[in-house]
């Protein structure tokens, strides 16, 4: 009951970001169902993880599109509170947390859902297809651990691709990017670990202005230029040189002789060596100084990198980037145990869109039709902000009480190992157990607590087994 009580303390202080008591207490609701909910089929297995009676269900709906709940103050507070509550633990390098962003592409197979259109897939194996229909998100997270785990704290994302409004608006998912980072009130300074897709001048020169650094991966076929070097006794007319000479940038791995070799300091890795050269050259998309490092792994393979610090010495930018795949894993957790992105709301006015489907023009629609569809994607923001708030307070209990949670889970698994913390599975297992408790025993009867058991539903299992009255 413990998990609970702090799970609801947290919850308590995200009350600004809706305008009724009543909207809140349902956004309490929404965001216990995600996190035990033991089926991803929409607002449905909300209802069923709570046990709720199915006038519920309409009530939830309501929820998400409700103008009561504002989702970029809670996005806002979500991130305070998160940066506050995990400082301890954060990810530190010379005094700069360090954040981490990627996109996200999910299926949605509805014809009548706004912003669905034919996505690309990249991969380098072929487990995904190369096109699906669905929904193109940008996330970001902050890296926070404890013992040995690091987890990648969800932050915020939004669907970035699939509507236009405006048909002169000629923002890329870049420019896109740099206003989700920007909408999320940092002011402390940051790393920005991204991959090579980030590695852009739309990127770099509007962080820089907010002093965040970028550290992304770099395309082997990219080049650089060494500083100019004026020649002493000689005048040259014109105006002086800007980029010295072009050094392609996979050269760097053919400078054997000055490479170094340390342990690697990518996570989880014992008793590798690696071996790196780095240089700092000037970089033409944004003209300033870039610090590069060629890294070759005696089993990954090689890999250029880049940082836009010149401070920081390039094993620690081989560590930071190596923290980049924990979003990968926060977005595996976020499909399959959470269901961040598990929502299905369609728009009954909306003209159907084709299998086969670009980005859905909207200046020649009528205004009553475009708001409807900014009401749905609010929609869907505001599912997808409190799936991140459920992930993310899953890895808070996981990193602040290991101990309760794995004394809470009751169910085995084949191997625990001492030295991690627990996943977001076994946390979301581990609450799902200790709800009824919660509910029979929460300390002053909390308005929540009586908020849910007055419609728990007793004519089903679920209910009955949250009331503790079965069988």
């Amino acid at each position: 009951m413990q998990l609970w009580v702090q799970w609801w303390w947290v919850v308590a202080q995200l009350r600004p970001a809706c305008s009724r008591s009543r909207t809140f207490l349902w956004m309490g609701a929404c965001l216990a169902g995600m996190t035990v909910r033991g089926d991803l089929m929409g607002v449905t297995s909300l209802v069923r993880a709570l046990g709720l009676k199915k006038v519920c269900y309409e009530r939830m709906l309501g929820l998400f599109h409700s103008s009561a709940l504002d989702v970029d103050v809670l996005t806002r507070l979500w991130v305070a509170l998160i940066l506050k509550l995990l400082h301890p633990g954060m990810v530190s390098i010379n005094g700069r947390m360090v954040l981490v962003g990627d996109g996200i592409k999910v299926a949605k197979s509805g014809k009548k859902m706004p912003a669905v259109k034919r996505l690309h897939q990249e991969s380098e194996s072929n487990t995904k297809p190369s096109f699906i229909t669905g929904h193109s998100c940008q996330a970001v997270a902050v890296l926070a651990g404890a013992l040995s785990t690091v987890f990648a704290v969800p932050l915020a994302a939004r669907i970035h691709e699939g509507v236009l409004f405006n048909n002169n608006d000629k923002r890329t998912l870049l420019d896109k990017m740099v206003l989700l980072i920007n909408s999320l009130g940092l002011t402390a300074p940051c790393y920005f670990v991204a991959d090579a897709y980030y590695a852009s001048r739309k990127i770099i020169q509007p962080l820089l202005k907010r002093d965040i650094h970028l550290i992304s991966r770099v395309k082997k076929n990219a080049v650089a230029y060494e500083q100019p070097i004026e020649s002493e006794g000689k005048k040259r007319q014109g105006r002086p040189r800007v980029y010295g000479m072009k050094i392609k940038l996979r050269s760097l791995f053919d400078e054997l002789g000055s490479m170094q070799e340390a342990p690697s300091p990518v996570y989880g890795e014992k008793n590798v060596m690696l071996r790196f050269y780095s240089r700092d050259l000037l970089w033409r998309p944004v003209g300033i100084l870039i610090r590069f490092v060629a890294v070759i792994h005696p089993t990954r393979g090689r890999i250029l990198l880049m940082s836009t610090d010149l401070n920081l010495v390039p094993i620690q930018i081989i560590r930071i980037y190596s923290l980049r795949f924990k979003i990968e894993l926060a977005f595996k957790q976020a499909l399959r145990v959470i269901g961040v992105y598990a929502y299905h709301f369609w728009m009954a006015t909306m003209t159907p869109v084709g299998r086969v489907s670009g980005n859905q023009h909207l200046h020649k629609k009528s205004q009553a039709y475009r708001d409807a569809v900014r009401r749905k994607i609010g929609a869907y923001h505001c599912h997808i902000q409190l799936g991140i708030i459920a992930q993310g307070l899953l890895q808070y209990l996981s990193l602040t009480f290991p101990k309760q949670v794995w004394s809470s889970f009751g169910s085995w698994i084949r191997t625990i190992r001492p030295g991690l913390c627990p996943s977001e599975a076994v946390t979301a297992t581990a609450m799902r157990n200790s709800l009824p408790a919660f509910l029979a025993d929460s300390p002053e009867n909390t308005a929540f607590t009586k908020f849910l058991r007055e419609r728990i539903d007793q004519d089903r299992a679920e209910g009955l087994h949250l009331l503790g009255l079965a069988a």
